[in-house]
């Protein structure tokens, strides 16, 4: 089994190869409320080599990040949405537009990062690990497989 996903129009499909649903975190930084056009970004998190185009072809945008890191970003040709991207700043990992999985629904974040932008309507739950603005990697590994650091 595999997890699938695609794009708003369907003309681009992809398939993650994993049997269980990826770690998902939810980004409030001004960026990704200005990437999303909401009030935040909801995110998996899957290992760069485990995610392929199965139908469709897939344009890429890269541009460098205030940091200085080169984000590839892929994103369907015909209807423009953000699929998934790649960092420079952190090799090996896949970041893929949680809405854009089929079960979607599924998903329940693990993590909240830049929240001192959050928008105050939205409410966190206080189980759930959030930080003010990017977390401690090993804090936030932690948090993505359900551990403590």
């Amino acid at each position: 089994m595999a997890i699938e996903g695609g794009c708003r129009c369907g003309s681009v499909r992809y398939r993650i190869d994993s049997t269980e649903m990826p770690p998902v975190y939810c980004c409030h930084c001004q960026v990704c409320q200005t990437w999303s056009g909401s009030a935040f970004s909801q995110q998996a998190v899957v290992g760069e080599g485990r995610i392929a185009v199965t139908r469709g072809e897939v344009e890429v945008y890269e541009n460098i990040t205030a940091s200085g890191a080169l984000s590839t970003q892929r994103l369907c040709g015909t209807c423009h949405t953000r699929l998934w991207n790649t960092n420079s700043a952190r090799p090996g990992i896949t970041v893929v537009r949680a809405g854009t999985l089929d079960d979607a629904e599924h998903l329940v974040p693990r993590a909240h990062i830049w929240t001192k932008r959050k928008q105050p309507w939205i409410l966190i739950a206080d189980d759930v690990p959030q930080w003010e603005e990017n977390a401690p990697p090993a804090d936030f590994i932690a948090a993505l497989s359900g551990t403590t650091a």
